[in-house]
């Protein structure tokens, strides 16, 4: 594997943040060589400082830079994460005035298993009530693979084992070792494509809860406050936003009121 020079290194850092508002730090040299030597090769450049010169000089065309966007985004998640969340989002959908449409957002869904775990939620505690999930994240790969609702198996560990039962499907022969959302719940979960450092899709309605967790502790201050002030434009008055347990919004000025570990209400 062809090494990472300091100029290079920097570059790429510098045309990551301009693109996703994401500071690299230098704790991230490895993972930035070993995401981008192979996507390197695959564009025709052996030498990967080369090709990281003609990245940042814009040459390489706007599908290699939503490449590079993909293999720097860091997508790690599972079903059920944080478990208190989604027994307070239970505790909140119980409470909803029956007729009106209960929305949640998963703000930084990655492959969505955060938003099809509310999506089981909400299938279990609504019914046929209405109810709609949205999901958006900065990477088109990740948002596609969402769309399709099929997961490797050793995802399903905090699953709840009747959720398991009522809306997941178990792959056979070719999809021996995986599982894929039943549809009913698929076709009430809509995923995008959305960089939250800009301005969101008018698509998006106004939500009842908002999950924005993970994504906050890679954000200097400024930023932070930038993205959740832009975020809960989209959150309804007295509605819900969780963030990451060890994400803090102190001292950010931001019209919320903490009323439980991670879990914000909008004045």
């Amino acid at each position: 594997m062809s090494k990472i020079s300091d100029a290079a290194f920097k570059g790429v850092c510098d045309y990551f943040f301009r693109i996703s508002g994401i500071r690299l730090t230098e704790g991230k040299r490895a993972l930035v060589l070993s995401r981008l030597h192979r996507l390197s090769q695959d564009c025709g450049f052996p030498d990967l400082n080369e090709f990281i010169a003609r990245l940042t000089r814009g040459q390489l065309g706007e599908d290699v830079a939503v490449a590079v966007v993909d293999r720097l985004t860091t997508n790690e998640t599972y079903f059920f994460r944080e478990p208190a969340h989604f027994a307070d989002l239970r505790q909140r959908a119980q409470g909803h005035r029956a007729g009106e449409e209960f929305s949640v957002w998963s703000a930084a869904s990655s492959t969505g298993e955060e938003a099809y775990s509310c999506a089981m939620l909400l299938a279990d505690t609504l019914g046929k009530a209405p109810w709609r999930i949205w999901g958006t994240d900065l990477s088109t790969t990740v948002v596609a693979a969402a769309r399709t609702g099929l997961y490797p198996v050793d995802r399903i560990e905090n699953m709840p084992e009747n959720y398991l039962k009522r809306y997941c499907l178990r792959g056979e022969g070719p999809y021996e070792g995986q599982m894929l959302i039943d549809r009913s719940l698929r076709q009430r979960v809509e995923f995008l494509g959305a960089n939250l450092t800009q301005d969101l899709p008018q698509r998006l309605p106004m939500f009842d809860v908002i999950f924005l967790r993970n994504v906050l502790i890679y954000f200097e201050p400024p930023a932070k406050a930038d993205i959740v002030r832009r975020v809960i434009t989209r959150l309804k008055p007295d509605g819900l936003l969780y963030t990451g347990h060890a994400e803090s919004l102190s001292g950010l000025d931001l019209p919320l009121q903490s009323i439980a570990p991670a879990i914000y209400r909008h004045d």
